[in-house]
């Protein structure tokens, strides 16, 4: 019996904030992959190492983690004044499914830096030394990305002093603007950022309750609820909720009853094929606590606390999108994760997660009885941490 041989695909290992991936140029794929597909999710499944009923990846590129088995695609861009066209797929770990529905704000970071090392930004728009600012369409959600990248001789500049909690090593920091970050409501309210046109609503989960929780459309689709409300302090690290069933299945039942109120699904039957979004988050009022790597952090030195779940899992730090719906939730007054951080009118916050805290920042204004949010501002770094091929089974995409 003959089996097909290997064949080797140009690739870029990168981290980008507190996640990584595999980057890819859209001309350099199979040609089958080239488009959206089963080809395409086949392909990148194969990549990562998923299906795994090991949740390890032990035959992939992936991490066994949701930071840590991503694949990106990126082009020149087919829209006027963007540099690259970015696609991201967030690939399950033990199920055959790649989910296309949401930006990776983490790697958004990456995508820019890549952008410039793959040729795919037009030189004359690339200082000998200074800032390079890649303008992305984020094609997964139709939004507008800026990066702005250091570029030392002609080169992005990877090394740096910018520490970023969640990641083990300085780098060079690259700033990111998120403009217009919302979404167009589907819910039954319809509002342009808050789904049901409330700043929160009642949410009954069978078997949990009725609980408080902002639903909001910015960055990425998320489900604010109070940390006290499900029995949490809004401290705790992954041990405490990824090793319990019972609140991993409350969470999801969250999950899939705020996608139902956001307009995501129709059913909660449907959840199951959109993990990747919406993301759960809970928020506490700022408390002194111990983060993952063991240092202090004081309740003077952050606005709130907020621990966030991804494809099922408690990051271990915070989701970039999620930082953007954090910062922008923020910003309005009466959300609950406004009311946690205390109130009133602010156009930035420090939160506390696991690994330590972030600060992000969001311009929110209020027009015709509608919040809008011009954009949100945060910073990450961005490294290559390995560029080749990435080889596959010849068949494996067919």
């Amino acid at each position: 019996m003959s089996h097909p041989a290997q064949i080797k695909i140009p690739a870029t290992y990168m981290r980008g904030g507190t996640s990584k991936g595999v980057f890819f140029c859209l001309e350099d794929l199979p040609l089958s992959c080239q488009v959206p597909g089963a080809a395409r999710d086949k392909l990148f499944m194969r990549v990562i190492g998923s299906p795994d009923p090991y949740a390890k990846h032990t035959d992939g590129m992936g991490g066994a983690t949701s930071s840590t088995s991503k694949c990106v695609i990126l082009s020149r861009s087919t829209q006027p004044d963007h540099d690259v066209d970015y696609l991201y797929g967030q690939v399950a770990i033990d199920s055959a499914f790649v989910d296309w529905s949401g930006n990776c704000g983490n790697l958004s970071t990456a995508a820019g830096a890549f952008a410039i090392h793959a040729g795919l930004v037009d030189p004359a728009r690339i200082p000998d030394d200074g800032i390079c600012s890649v303008r992305i369409w984020q094609a997964n959600i139709g939004k507008t990305i800026i990066a702005h990248v250091p570029v030392t001789g002609g080169q992005v500049q990877e090394t740096g002093d910018f520490e970023l909690d969640g990641v083990t090593f300085p780098a060079a920091e690259i700033q990111l603007e998120f403009l217009d970050p919302a979404d167009e409501g589907e819910g039954e309210g319809g509002g342009a950022m808050f789904p049901t046109g409330n700043l929160v609503d009642d949410l009954v989960v069978p078997g949990v309750g009725t609980l408080e929780v902002t639903l909001i459309n910015a960055g990425i689709p998320t489900v604010f609820v109070n940390a006290a409300a499900i029995g949490y302090s809004g401290t705790e690290l992954q041990d405490a909720i990824n090793g319990d069933a019972k609140a991993l299945a409350m969470f999801e039942a969250i999950r899939a009853q705020g996608a139902v109120k956001m307009g995501l699904i129709s059913d909660v039957s449907q959840a199951a094929s959109r993990q990747h979004t919406p993301k759960v988050a809970f928020v506490a009022p700022p408390v002194d606590h111990v983060s993952s790597s063991g240092k202090a952090v004081k309740a003077s030195d952050i606005d709130l606390l907020v621990r966030a779940l991804s494809m099922g899992k408690l990051h271990h730090a915070m989701m970039g999108t999620a930082a953007v719906a954090i910062g922008t939730a923020a910003a309005i007054p009466g959300t609950l994760v406004n009311l946690a951080a205390g109130g009133g009118e602010r156009q930035s916050v420090v939160f506390g997660h696991p690994s330590g805290t972030l600060r992000v920042g969001a311009e929110a204004v209020q027009l015709d009885g509608q919040w809008q949010v011009k954009k949100a501002i945060m910073s990450r770094s961005a490294r290559i941490l390995m560029e080749g091929w990435v080889r596959v089974p010849g068949d494996c995409f067919e």
